[in-house]
């Protein structure tokens, strides 16, 4: 193998979610004003149980079922990147991605929390909308601003992502 190629790395080697860093989508907004850090991580939102029971009695992968419960610990008004997500499940981002298009659960378990590094917004629920199915941006984005996230005129979420997973 050529020493400049990546290798993916093996179920039994260790995420390096230590090296990632979380990067800084921008300076302020009102899920970076709260201080989330003082009070230590929380692990689940107060109403989670019942979607954690939701997702656990589903008949889906366990690894969509992995990326599904990690996805109930963002708290409404903050956004995770899918690198954050795939850093913590020690998976590839495109993964995270894959499985969150498939979340028969959502806007309950909410993947529309889920933004690219840089805080740009994708489509979720199966990408864009076509014949009636799926959530446009504008949805997305409504619902983001519904839960206090704060969105620049260019459309990119304001503040810093949510990595406080467990």
């Amino acid at each position: 193998m050529a020493s400049h190629l990546k290798r993916k790395r093996t179920a039994a080697e260790p995420s390096p979610a230590s090296s990632i860093k979380p990067t800084k989508i921008a300076r302020s907004s009102l899920a970076a004003s709260r201080d989330i850090t003082s009070s230590g991580p929380i692990t689940t939102p107060a109403n989670a149980a019942a979607q954690l029971e939701r997702i656990a009695s589903s008949d889906r992968t366990p690894f969509e079922k992995k990326v599904w419960s990690l996805l109930c610990q963002i708290p409404p008004g903050h956004v995770s990147t899918y690198g954050l997500m795939s850093a913590a499940l020690g998976s590839s981002p495109r993964a995270v991605g894959n499985a969150l298009r498939r979340n028969p659960f959502a806007p309950q378990v909410p993947c529309h929390r889920v933004v690219a590094t840089g805080g740009q917004l994708g489509g979720f629920k199966g990408h864009w909308s076509r014949n009636g199915e799926g959530i446009t941006i504008d949805e997305k984005k409504k619902l983001l601003r519904m839960e206090g996230v704060k969105i620049d005129p260019s459309g990119r979420v304001l503040g810093t992502p949510w990595s406080a997973f467990v």
